[in-house]
């Protein structure tokens, strides 16, 4: 055999290996988010198979899309980066414009997922997928605020539930978890800034609400 065919079977045999990788790679990641997806499904009750899978099915795939569209750009940035190299204001102005027109079609598969949803789903339903895609965070720290400021008022819960809704819609295309909790973290901020605005000191109420915690912790060992 000689140099030239053999060369063409280990390009051909490389080919072959580095597809295989890739198709493993592939399954193991639909394996993953069907797993969890499959999480999330099952607890919103549903009784009919049939809209059991076609609702984990949309949510796969919503999971697929969005980290398709989070890789595609990060190669844009990149690319970015790599064409403006020491032009760091016409690569701000670049990438601004870029992350700009990303941010409209993720908006677009936002829509679309919750309008394919919506053919199964009940809203209350569909707000236990927005919750489970976003690890709970919206209860959970809307419940936080409560305990620890137990005299605030319907008003007061009412726009901390906004900023907290607000930020569960955008944390749900997030790419991660870090990402996630990231723009939680930033809502959080601004409800602090808010609450201090109407005359709370949240590290004196934070103070009060270990010390509640404490209590009742306390309380129940000796029970």
């Amino acid at each position: 055999m000689n140099t030239a065919i053999k060369m063409c079977l280990a390009l051909v045999f490389a080919c072959m290996l580095q597809l295989t990788y890739a198709q493993s790679e592939r399954e193991q990641y639909l394996q993953v988010i069907t797993e969890r997806s499959d999480k999330i499904v099952a607890k919103l009750g549903i009784v009919d198979s049939t809209t059991y899978y076609a609702t984990r099915k949309t949510l796969v795939q919503q999971y697929d899309q969005l980290n398709t569209h989070h890789e595609a750009r990060a190669e844009k940035i990149k690319a970015l980066k790599d064409a403006y190299v020491g032009q760091k204001d016409v690569l701000e102005t670049k990438r601004t414009e870029l992350e700009s027109k990303e941010d409209v079609v993720l908006r677009q598969i936002h829509t679309g997922f919750l309008a394919k949803l919506g053919q199964f789903l009940t809203n209350e339903q569909i707000d236990q997928v927005k919750d489970g895609m976003t690890y709970g965070v919206l209860p959970l720290t809307y419940g936080a605020y409560q305990d620890m400021i137990p005299q605030l008022t319907e008003k007061q819960k009412q726009q901390i539930l906004i900023y907290l809704t607000e930020a569960r819609e955008l944390a749900m295309d997030a790419p991660g978890s870090k990402e996630k909790h990231g723009v939680f973290g930033k809502y959080k901020g601004r409800i602090n800034n808010y609450l201090s605005k109407e005359g709370y000191d949240l590290k004196v109420e934070g103070q009060k609400w270990e010390e509640r915690r404490s209590k009742k912790q306390t309380t129940n060992a000796k029970s």
